[in-house]
Parts: C-alpha cells; sequence; structure tokens
C-alpha cells in the first residue's frame, strides 16, 4: 500500500496513526495539494489527501473510509467495536471531531487565501461558531472517562486526537485545554503513544 499525504493534514495523521497502531507496513508519498504542478488528481478526483493507493493501483478516499477498511486488516488494536450501537457511537465521534475540522480549516483558508478586505467576518464567525460547539459537546460526552468510548481506546480517540493536536498547531489562540480540561488530558494521554509522537504536524 502507499499513502498520499502531507505532514500538516490531520485527516492524513488520523491515518497514519491507525497505520501505525495496526502495524500495517506502507509506502508514503508527501504531496502538496495546493502546488501548480501537483498529482493528487491523478489518484483521487477530489484533489484531497489522504489518498490509499492498493497494491492493485485502485485508490481509496476521505480518511473516515480509509480508516475503517484499515482495521479490517488485522486484529492488532481494533479500534472499532464489532457492535453496531458501540460501533456507531464511535462513528459519530469521528463525525464530530472531523466537522470541527472541517470548520476550522474553512477559517483558516479564507484568512489565507483572501486579502483582508475580501474576507467574510460573518463567514468565519458562523465556522468558529461550529468549532466552539463541538468542543463543547466532545467535552460533555467524554465527561470523566478515561476514552472517548469508555475505558478502551478506539478510532473516536484517534480522531478527537488528531483534531486537537491540529487545532494547537494551526489555532493556538484557541484556549481548549484552559476551557476543557478533560479534552486536555485525553490529548496527553493519546500524545504518550508512538503513533502521534510520530506524527506530529508540520509546515
Amino acid at each position: 500500500m502507499k499513502l498520499i499525504g502531507s505532514l500538516a493534514s490531520p485527516f492524513v495523521r488520523k491515518v497514519r496513526v491507525v497505520l501505525a497502531e495496526k502495524k500495517l507496513d506502507y509506502d508514503y508519498e508527501l504531496e502538496n495539494v495546493w502546488a501548480p504542478d501537483t498529482r493528487i488528481n491523478d489518484a483521487n478526483p477530489l484533489g484531497k489527501v489522504p489518498c490509499l493507493m492498493m497494491d492493485d493501483g485502485s485508490p481509496m478516499y476521505d480518511s473516515r473510509v480509509i480508516a475503517e477498511y484499515l482495521d479490517t486488516l488485522t486484529p492488532v488494536c481494533k479500534l472499532l467495536p464489532p457492535n453496531s450501537r458501540d460501533r456507531a457511537n464511535v462513528k459519530v465521534w469521528e463525525a464530530l471531531a472531523d466537522g470541527v475540522l472541517d470548520a476550522a480549516i474553512l477559517v483558516r483558508l479564507e484568512k489565507i487565501l483572501r486579502p483582508p478586505e475580501q474576507q467574510s467576518q460573518a463567514w468565519i464567525d458562523r465556522q468558529m461558531a461550529k468549532v466552539s460547539a463541538g468542543l463543547a459537546v466532545m467535552s460533555t460526552d467524554l465527561g470523566e472517562q478515561n476514552f472517548c468510548m469508555g475505558t478502551h481506546y478506539t478510532l473516536a480517540d484517534v480522531a478527537v486526537g488528531c483534531t486537537l493536536g491540529w487545532l494547537a498547531f494551526r489555532f493556538p489562540e484557541i484556549d481548549w485545554r484552559g476551557d476543557y480540561p478533560n479534552l486536555a488530558r485525553l490529548f496527553d494521554k493519546v500524545s504518550e503513544r508512538a503513533s502521534f509522537r510520530d506524527t506530529v504536524p508540520q509546515n
């Protein structure tokens, strides 16, 4: 398998963490999707990373699809429960974490791609409201549990950890540590894992 990705994308990081937790071998190809000469569309018509190239040459894209597929390849560190309700709950956590990222990324793009006079503050405020609401729900649902799903480390913790890590990387002004100490504890716990230590986002 070959993973096409970047060192900064939280969605790529999610897949890299899963690959590490599952102890799966893969080749890693860096791709800047914003570069004029990017070839990402040859693999993913949506022009996004991550994109997992299978051994038969077929592509798989969207981090949620890739992560779920990878969890089926080996019994090592099962990240998705077999029970349908628990499995759905993990996927809801992942959707929430990814949704917070989607909103924050839209804000970042608005600020870096448009000159200040063309930026929409109403748009920025709308997206940041989603980030704030998402973090609040994460904190409420986590409560005093060790992990998102209680006592077991799952894909939910991978997704939330990657989201919090990216916010710390790109939006240090958001004080989620101060506002939600339980999220900070969870983040610190997952950050001790080799899969997270080895995938810290970089420019």
